[in-house]
């Protein structure tokens, strides 16, 4: 039988390094394999200082995708300064028995945008390399559309959608509405977690 794979997911942590400290020593203690930040780490691409760090320090590889508040380049950045951490849009890993793909905002012209058939298509590029595999998972920055996190008024991504229903991932993580952190749901058949700054840690 396949070990399974102990993840702790968060996002929007805008910069907050206390907070990060504070979340790297739980994953430390709760001997997590893998430690997911849905996007807004920094807040408008700024305040980046010690938000990785102290997850690398307790050794737990990281995987990114970034949000509205950060480049592309700037997560590119982050992942290539530390060893154990790396940027998954457009991209995927295997840990264990577990594929895990995403798809952030890429807002190459400034914060705050992106196209909804980029979502999509970062997410299809993703999935390839990891689409046999029994378990996946699947991270976003955003919400999906029809979701819990739009009774907080903001739309859901329509293209994310799409992905979870085509690609069946078994959990989706998802940031962006801090409001939404700690609610579950389910589409179709994928759970799921709306994390927010709520950092959510599960087994799979």
């Amino acid at each position: 039988m396949a070990k399974k794979t102990k993840i702790m997911a968060v996002a929007d942590i805008h910069g907050d390094s206390s907070m990060a400290k504070k979340l790297a020593k739980k994953a430390k203690e709760e001997n997590v394999d893998v430690v997911i930040i849905a996007g807004d780490l920094t807040w408008i691409d700024s305040e980046m200082k010690d938000i990785v760090k102290p997850f690398e320090d307790a050794g737990k590889e990281v995987l990114l995708v970034p949000g509205n508040h950060e480049t592309n380049q700037t997560i590119n950045e982050i992942a290539d300064a530390y060893k154990k951490t790396k940027n998954i849009h457009g991209y995927s890993i295997q840990k264990n028995d577990v594929g895990i793909f995403g798809a952030g905002y890429d807002p190459s012209s400034g914060p705050f945008w992106i196209d909804e058939s980029e979502i999509f298509e970062k997410l299809k590029q993703g999935h390839k390399k990891i689409k046999n595999l029994d378990k996946k998972i699947l991270v976003a920055h955003t919400i999906p559309k029809g979701s819990k996190g739009e009774l907080f008024g903001f739309p859901g991504s329509e293209a994310l959608t799409k992905a979870i229903k085509e690609f069946e991932p078994d959990i989706m993580i998802s940031g962006h509405i801090h409001q939404a952190g700690g609610l579950q749901e389910k589409i179709g058949k994928t759970q799921v977690f709306h994390v927010g700054r709520k950092a959510k840690i599960f087994e799979i």
